[in-house]
């Protein structure tokens, strides 16, 4: 086998049977994003809702223990809802639009169940919940995004490098 062939297998094989360190890559990846995001909304609204969100508990002074360990907790829940809806491990055969629609589904209503337990808003403040679901439908779109992008990336390598298989095995 050329050196080629030997990569792509490697690539194949840890896809196939991931690791709990990769998993763990992917909910530390998931939990990063999600601090970031929080982080970013602390310093431009945190003043204005200090005292009406239990995120913003200190201002935009940045954000308390709890609110990080309850970012934590979902960013897991997001990790298991990825490993359940977007892989093979569990689900053999759906296709991917149900599997995406899944996954959103599974994760709003995660969101949904930690803004009402833990007071990241009050439960009857419409505007509040508007605002959820515009920042939502933002995130959620943002990311198929880019995972289409990186996607459509993966697809390219991956053709480009069958192709150049191909080509090698015409050859001999």
């Amino acid at each position: 086998m050329d050196r080629d062939h030997i990569e792509e297998k490697k690539e194949n094989t840890f896809e196939d049977k991931k690791s709990v360190f990769g998993y763990i890559a992917q909910l530390l990846a998931t939990y990063g994003a999600m601090v970031v995001i929080f982080i970013v909304f602390d310093k431009c609204i945190g003043n204005s809702t200090e005292g009406y969100s239990t995120l913003f508990e200190l201002g935009s002074k940045g954000l308390t223990t709890g609110t990080l360990l309850q970012l934590l907790f979902l960013a897991v829940l997001v990790t298991i809802a990825q490993v359940i809806f977007l892989t093979d491990v569990l689900i053999k055969n759906m296709n991917m639009i149900a599997r995406n629609l899944l996954f959103i589904i599974a994760i709003f209503v995660s969101i949904v169940v930690f803004a009402v337990s833990f007071g990241w808003f009050p439960v009857n403040d419409l505007a509040a919940w508007a605002g959820f679901l515009v920042s939502f439908s933002l995130s959620m779109a943002a990311s198929l995004l880019i995972t289409r992008f990186i996607e459509k990336s993966e697809n390219k390598k991956m053709q480009e490098a069958l192709d150049r298989y191909i080509e090698k095995r015409n050859e001999k």
